[in-house]
């Protein structure tokens, strides 16, 4: 379980650190959110190149990896939208939908088992996001694009899980950046930014930064259901909120902290009954 705790913990700081990079670029440096999205994943793809492995030609005539990277396409793409907009915090807090949709989908297609101290759990969480997204209320673009980011990014989550012992783990992070970056080919190609220093080093940043991220969460997949990983998906709110704090002096207002500490307490919650479970059982 310690093992699982620092692997998550390590991928969920990489990846909003990743955002924090395309952030940056989409409201300092006027880079198109599809721009920030084609170069995160084409980048990757090129870095991920040398862990592909013989499968992987094979597995891109599978109609289910075609999915699961356009779910990753679509999340990545809206939360760079979001971004433009809405506090880092805040987008995250609202992305976190997606642990929550995740662990639906789980439960009723993938069969795992839940109790009801867990679906508790996961309601709070998101009551937690309401509070957040605050729907009819306060709700901007921004923050409904970050909501749609998440229930694509459940979707990832799941489909992840579901596909973790068709091919290595390398394999599959090469098949969900390649494909994301051949269909965006097309619409980012003219939206280049004039390449500058500073460009350059924050287009980078965002691209590593995410591919590592996900490439732990893969590892993490293949150790344990989506269910127990679900709640420690919520580690990106820690560094979300800080990264918000440092680089863009954002901080939440009180009803968005209020949802942030029903998200993450009920996210810590639910992992830490699910460890005590799991030991009483052996």
């Amino acid at each position: 379980m310690l093992k699982i705790f620092v692997l998550m913990f390590v991928a969920m700081s990489m990846i909003p650190a990743g955002d924090a990079a395309g952030k940056i670029l989409t409201t300092d440096h006027s880079a198109s959110p599809l721009f920030v999205a084609w170069s995160r994943f084409a980048l990757g793809a090129l870095v991920a190149l040398p862990l592909a492995r013989h499968d992987t030609v094979r597995l891109l005539g599978n109609w289910r990896i075609w999915l699961r990277a356009c779910m990753l396409l679509g999340g990545i793409t809206c939360i760079q939208i979001a971004l433009q907009t809405a506090p880092i915090a805040n987008v995250f807090a609202a992305f976190f939908i997606g642990p929550i949709f995740s662990y639906v989908l789980s439960v009723f297609l993938l069969k795992e088992s839940v109790t009801p101290f867990r679906n508790i759990m996961m309601g709070l969480g998101f009551l937690g996001v309401l509070l957040v997204v605050r729907p009819g209320f306060e709700t901007s673009s921004g923050l409904m694009f970050a909501a749609m980011a998440g229930l694509f990014y459940g979707t990832f989550l799941t489909t992840s899980r579901w596909l973790s012992t068709i091919a290595r783990p390398s394999s599959l992070l090469f098949t969900q950046l390649f494909i994301p970056a051949l269909l965006l080919t097309p619409f980012a190609w003219a939206l280049v930014p004039d390449v500058t220093l500073a460009v350059t080093g924050l287009t980078l940043a965002s691209s590593l930064f995410s591919m590592g991220g996900n490439f732990l969460l893969l590892f993490a997949y293949a150790r344990a259901d989506a269910t127990t990983l679900a709640p420690f998906v919520y580690f990106q709110l820690f560094a979300a909120t800080l990264l918000g704090w440092v680089l863009f002096q954002d901080l939440p207002d009180m009803t968005t902290w209020l949802g942030l500490a029903l998200i993450i307490g009920a996210g810590i919650a639910s992992a830490t009954f699910g460890a005590r479970a799991r030991r009483s059982d052996t």
